[in-house]
C-alpha cells in the first residue's frame, strides 16, 4: 500500500517581492523581486548591510507595510486581500514582535506590560496569562519590577515575553541583541532556540552580526534589495556555547 507524503504549507511564502518608496522625485527601490519561503518551526536569520532592505522585507512580512508588487502568502492566504482590521488581528495574534530597544511603557511593571496586547485582544485571565508568559523567560521574580529596576537584558526578556503572551506561530525579532552585552545577548537567543525546539515557534530574526545569526539554522543574506545568498548553517551556535554541528534538522515545505 502506498502512503502518500504530504509536506507542510510554508507558513510564509514570498513571491517577486518589490518595494519602491517614493523620495520627493527619487524611487528609491527598497526590495527587488525578492523571494523566499520559510516553513513552520524554522528559526532564520535576515542579514545585511544597511540599506539592504532587511528592514523593510521584516515590516512586510509582519504585515506593517505593504509590498509594491509581487505576492505573500501567510500560511496560504493572500495577505493583500486583507483589509486593515485583519491585518492588525494578524499582528495582534499571530505575530509576535520583538525589537532593540525594547518598547515597554516606562511607568508600567514588567508584568502590566506583558499585558498589554491581551488588553487590545479583549482576552480573559490576562493576568495569569501575562504572568506565565514572564515565568517563560526566566523572570519569575522580578514581574513587578518596571523598566528602570531592570538591566537590558531583562528588560529584552520582558519584551520577548509580551510578543509571547498571545500565543503566536511567528516571533520576527528586529536587531533584539542590539542593546546588550555579549553575555545578555547569548541569554536572549538562548530563549529563542528554546522557544523554538519546544513550542515550535518559527522564529525569524533580522541582525547584523555573524555571531548571532550562527544560533539559527539558516541565514539569508540580503545585498541591494535582493537576495544574495540562502543557506543552512553549518555549525549552529548554542546559546552560553561555541559553535556545534546540530544533529536537528530544519523542517522542508
Amino acid at each position: 500500500m502506498n502512503e502518500t507524503i504530504t509536506t507542510p504549507t510554508p507558513v510564509i511564502e514570498i513571491q517577486d517581492i518589490t518595494k519602491i518608496y517614493q523620495m520627493g522625485d527619487v524611487q528609491v527601490h527598497a526590495l527587488q523581486g525578492v523571494s523566499l519561503k520559510v516553513c513552520p518551526g524554522e528559526i532564520l536569520a535576515i542579514m545585511g548591510p544597511s540599506g539592504s532592505g532587511k528592514s523593510t522585507l521584516m515590516n512586510i512580512i509582519g504585515c506593517l507595510d505593504q509590498p509594491t508588487a509581487g505576492a505573500y502568502l501567510l500560511a496560504g492566504q493572500d495577505v493583500s486581500r486583507m483589509n486593515d482590521d485583519q491585518l492588525a488581528d494578524v499582528r495582534n495574534k499571530r505575530i509576535g514582535f520583538v525589537f532593540q530597544s525594547f518598547n515597554l511603557l516606562a511607568r508600567t511593571d514588567a508584568v502590566q506590560n506583558v499585558e498589554l496586547p491581551l488588553v487590545y485582544a479583549g482576552a480573559r485571565n490576562r493576568r495569569s496569562k501575562a504572568e506565565a508568559a514572564l515565568k517563560v523567560v526566566g523572570l519569575a521574580d522580578r514581574m513587578h519590577h518596571r523598566p528602570n529596576e531592570l538591566s537590558g537584558g531583562q528588560q529584552q526578556r520582558v519584551a520577548i515575553a509580551r510578543a509571547l503572551v498571545n500565543e503566536p506561530s511567528i516571533i520576527m525579532a528586529d536587531e533584539p541583541t542590539g542593546n546588550l552585552d555579549s553575555k545578555a545577548g547569548a541569554e536572549v537567543m538562548g530563549i529563542f532556540q528554546r522557544l523554538n525546539e519546544e513550542r515550535g515557534i518559527t522564529v525569524i530574526l533580522v541582525t547584523h552580526e555573524p555571531e548571532i545569526a550562527e544560533h539559527t539554522r539558516r541565514i539569508v543574506h540580503l545585498y541591494d534589495g535582493k537576495v544574495l545568498s540562502d543557506s543552512p548553517v553549518a555549525n549552529q551556535r548554542r546559546a552560553g556555547e561555541s559553535a556545534y554541528r546540530s544533529n536537528h534538522r530544519p523542517p522542508t515545505c
